[in-house]
């Protein structure tokens, strides 16, 4: 049975999140207001007119392969030391894949909700997928106003035996082309730290995958709600699709010359057929703090429903992170040695507050 939308109970609370029924199916109700557990506090509203456009023009990763290597290289570098966001095209992803995600995407969260409900927590027949809604709806102050479909990669045929029919075969073409250009620019992220970039030491910082799925519904009220709240993510690089509708927002965290100033938040505008890459907290980690790890959040929009799919590289659950060698003698160790299970317990106990789960790996974290 359907909750009263006036209530800021458990009837809505089990409906949206236990029921899975979804933010989508709480505004498929009906709804003219925003619901009293999505209205979020003032200080993390996002306010539009107060955010400037990130004016970084997207960089060509063709171009790596030939005469302007080191420019490209240098351009990458730079953005992963600064503002830890950048975007890329001519990437290896093929265009019509992109297409296809973000249709595939809408026609999955459009399904009847006990179609998706079937991969909630504690019910999904497969420990790969997991649908859901928010972050972590049992600890947020204000639930955040977006569902998700999570499929973790093991190998191909696991994949395309347990992920959702409706979405595997693109999603798997996602992740698989991501990953190789995750690759590539992890080889020029390690060459500029003097680094020799061996397979070795990429396979332990994306040993594991997975592809995400986010839907946005229309929202009556963007302003007193966020799509997803402020966090820098956990692992080493995110590939990240968005649609034209844009609310993608990342905080500048030190004064960046012509860039931006410490404490902005910048929106990182859509542009077509380039795919969106942020450096995560084990990135940080590992290059001992030269690449900064990007807090961001998204805003909901009232116009029409948004899709992002990301793709998240990260270690190994069972690999113990920590600055490289090369880096710790010649700078001293920022960061202490972690086991990223650990890291990844902290992560996922606590609701997204901005960078505060990279505490956790510092040097001085007893």
């Amino acid at each position: 049975m359907a909750p009263s939308l006036d209530e800021g109970n458990n009837s809505l609370f089990n409906f949206v999140v236990q029921d899975g029924y979804g933010v989508k199916g709480m505004v498929d109700l009906g709804l003219t207001k925003v619901p009293k557990p999505y209205i979020q506090p003032q200080q993390e509203r996002i306010d539009k007119r107060n955010a400037r456009t990130c004016p970084l023009q997207p960089i060509d990763l063709s171009k790596l392969n030939g005469p302007e290597h080191d420019r490209v290289a240098e351009e990458i570098s730079k953005a992963a030391s600064t503002i830890g966001f950048f975007q890329v095209v001519n990437h290896g992803v093929p265009i019509e894949l992109l297409g296809k995600l973000k249709d595939t995407a809408h026609s999955f969260f459009g399904q009847p909700p006990e179609k998706k409900a079937v991969y909630r927590k504690g019910a999904s027949p497969s420990p790969l997928v997991k649908y859901g809604t928010s972050f972590m709806p049992d600890k947020e102050e204000a639930l955040e106003w977006k569902d998700y479909i999570s499929m973790t990669y093991t190998n191909d045929v696991e994949a395309l035996q347990q992920w959702p029919k409706e979405c595997k075969e693109v999603s798997l073409e996602y992740l698989k082309t991501s990953v190789e250009m995750v690759r590539k620019l992890l080889e020029v992220l390690m060459e500029n730290l003097g680094v020799k970039p061996d397979n070795t030491k990429i396979n332990a910082l994306i040993g594991f995958k997975l592809v995400n799925m986010n839907y946005y519904p229309t929202c009556p009220d963007p302003n007193l709600t966020v799509g997803v709240g402020r966090h820098s993510d956990m692992g080493a690089l995110t590939v990240l699709l968005q649609d034209g509708i844009g609310g993608l927002y990342v905080k500048v965290e030190e004064d960046i010359e012509h860039v931006g100033k410490k404490g902005e938040w910048m929106e990182i505008p859509p542009v077509d057929g380039a795919l969106v890459i942020n450096v995560g907290d084990a990135l940080q980690i590992i290059s001992n703090g030269m690449y900064k790890s990007a807090e961001h959040r998204v805003r909901t929009t009232s116009t029409k429903s948004r899709v992002s799919i990301p793709v998240f590289t990260m270690p190994k659950p069972t690999e113990k992170i920590r600055p490289l060698p090369e880096l710790v003698e010649r700078d001293g160790g920022r960061f202490r040695e972690v086991v990223f299970q650990d890291y990844m317990n902290n992560f996922f106990s606590n609701a997204h507050d901005g960078k505060k789960s990279l505490q956790f790996g510092q040097a001085n974290n007893n």
